[in-house]
């Protein structure tokens, strides 16, 4: 339940998936948010570096741990059925728009 109410919080789930490649800084990692409070930013970098998924670099960049590395990992087979859930709701609006049969 603790690792459901950490991804579950806004932005987090963002902020791992802009991590998942590349290092980057704070300023960085803020644009590629859309630009989210720094605020907000702050205080889920302070959460995902508390629950170890992410730490700070050499050159001071934000980045994946290996357990949060891991984390993602996990999350693709999320992501892979929330693909075939949202065609199927585009199939069933299609069909709905399709009137009667």
């Amino acid at each position: 339940m603790a690792a459901l109410d950490l991804f579950g919080r806004r932005w987090t789930l963002r902020i791992l998936w802009e991590l998942r490649t590349e290092a980057l800084g704070f300023r960085p990692l803020q644009q590629r948010c859309d630009g989210m409070s720094s605020s907000v930013l702050q205080q889920r970098l302070t959460e995902l570096q508390e629950a170890r998924l992410v730490e700070r670099d050499a050159e001071g960049g934000y980045c994946l741990t290996p357990l949060g590395k891991d984390a993602c990992a996990e999350l693709r087979g999320l992501h892979r059925w929330s693909e075939r859930w949202a065609a199927e709701l585009d199939r069933a609006v299609a069909d709905d728009s399709a009137g009667p049969k």
